[in-house]
């Protein structure tokens, strides 16, 4: 048996075709889509990051304004920065750039954003809100898994899952989208024990550790059938690599994302799919309520 390969970019353009139909709605009611990226220091790979996503705003109808800030910038003057983001009724979304310089207090500064221009759904009110299941900026990876799920028509009701990683960007998100499409789920992390029979448990295997220096998710590590989503991102001889052993893996799974392909342009469309989210929230068009 070989399973299904997800192909993540084209489903990350199918979110994208949506988005540029609905800035394009939203520009016929007044409302001109705005990102606010916000990068401090010289960090060459999330300059890259940041870039790629500006152009992805450009290429779906989403203007940006661009925030580059050197590296000394205080948290005080970042405060002040994400306090006019804030105010400013052109901008609807706000994308602080992670990892902040070490001077800075990341955690503060999530917090400041305003929940509803919080494209990256990491404020604590929106994690408290996706908790509740009343959430309707959610991190954009977790995020851009299920619409993976919804895609391929892979039902996840009753299903066992397995999602080794427990952060803020990834896991723990994660798990609540799981419980509400009524999965099982299961965190496995660095102290798990057994990690193996975990996984061969497992309906569907989540893999977000992100270094082939210490873990590779094998075939032997996967039953016949199961559904395996790679997030991890890695070097592996020189080459981009994920958590999965794919080539080997994809003999036994029914699906499986390869890295890159997979996961990857999933998280960048469901960016630009809040950006709209949190522009039709500023007007009052979408509500939790």
């Amino acid at each position: 048996m070989t399973g299904q390969k997800i192909d993540g970019i084209a489903v990350a353009n199918s979110v994208k075709d949506r988005v540029r139909a609905a800035a394009t709605e939203l520009k016929k009611e007044g409302i001109e889509p705005c990102l606010a990226t916000v990068l401090v220091g010289d960090n060459q790979a999330s300059a890259s990051y940041v870039t790629s996503k500006q152009k992805d705003c450009a290429d779906v109808g989403i203007a940006t304004k661009d925030h580059r800030l050197p590296q000394s910038f205080s948290q005080k003057e970042l405060d002040s920065l994400i306090d006019l983001l804030n105010n400013d009724k052109t901008v609807h979304g706000i994308l602080v750039q992670l990892p902040l310089p070490d001077h800075l207090d990341e955690f503060s500064i999530i917090s400041r954003i305003s929940p509803i221009k919080d494209v990256d759904g990491l404020t604590p009110y929106n994690m408290g809100l996706l908790a509740s299941g009343k959430a309707i900026l959610k991190p954009c990876t977790p995020s851009g898994i299920m619409e993976l799920f919804d895609y391929y028509d892979i039902d996840l009701s009753g299903k066992d899952v397995v999602i080794i990683n427990r952060s803020n960007l990834v896991g723990k998100p994660l798990y609540h989208l799981m419980l509400e499409k009524n999965a099982t789920v299961t965190t496995c992390h660095s102290k798990t024990k057994d990690l193996k029979s975990h996984c061969l448990e497992a309906d569907i295997i989540i893999s977000a550790v992100g270094d082939r220096s210490k873990f590779t998710l094998t075939d032997n590590m996967v039953k016949d059938g199961a559904v395996v989503i790679d997030v991890g991102t890695s070097r592996l001889d020189g080459k981009l690599a994920g958590d999965v052993d794919y080539d080997n893996v994809i003999k036994k799974a029914s699906y499986a994302t390869p890295v890159p392909g997979g996961v990857g342009p999933m998280t960048r469309a469901m960016l630009l799919k809040n950006t709209i989210t949190a522009a039709s929230i500023s007007k009052g068009i979408v509500t939790n309520r």
